[in-house]
């Protein structure tokens, strides 16, 4: 089953067209919003240099998951 999710919205327009493997492995300032400065605290920090270590962060996820909690109570 193909499935096809549009992310212009969320992603710099340099992105916008890149595969799916390009964009995890972009640093993430590919991402709407994140700043080149906001990418290198995060490296800094955290050591995410990349969306896909941003996306799989161990911390990133519990905070995400108690939003979803409260969200859904």
């Amino acid at each position: 089953m193909a499935i096809s999710v549009d992310l212009a919205k969320s992603l710099d327009k340099a992105y916008e067209d890149k595969s799916l493997k390009e964009i995890l492995d972009a640093s993430p300032a590919a991402l709407a919003g994140v700043t080149d400065a906001d990418a290198e605290h995060l490296a800094a920090a955290f050591n995410i240099k990349s969306v896909r270590q941003l996306g799989s962060n161990k911390f990133f996820a519990v905070a995400a998951a108690l939003v979803a909690l409260e969200s859904a109570g």
